[in-house]
């Protein structure tokens, strides 16, 4: 027998992994400002102004500090 809950699960996305700027640093929060405009409050550690990568509302990783085109469709 198949696990309904696991394949109801394959049909959701997985969430998005984002990159931004951190511009606010909380007690194990911080804000950070996505390249669209857009803001996302996170969980973990990072310094002001450093880029992270964001997903699912966690900073996973700090992010190289690299030039970014954005390029519209």
């Amino acid at each position: 027998m198949h696990n309904v809950y696991e394949q109801f699960r394959q049909l959701l996305p997985n969430p998005p992994l984002q990159a931004g700027t951190v511009t606010e640093v909380g007690a194990g929060v911080v804000t950070v400002q996505l390249p669209g405009g857009g803001v996302v409050k996170a969980r973990g550690a990072a310094g002001l102004g450093q880029e992270v990568f964001v997903r699912d509302g966690t900073v996973e990783a700090v992010a190289p500090s690299l030039p970014l085109e954005l390029i519209e469709i």
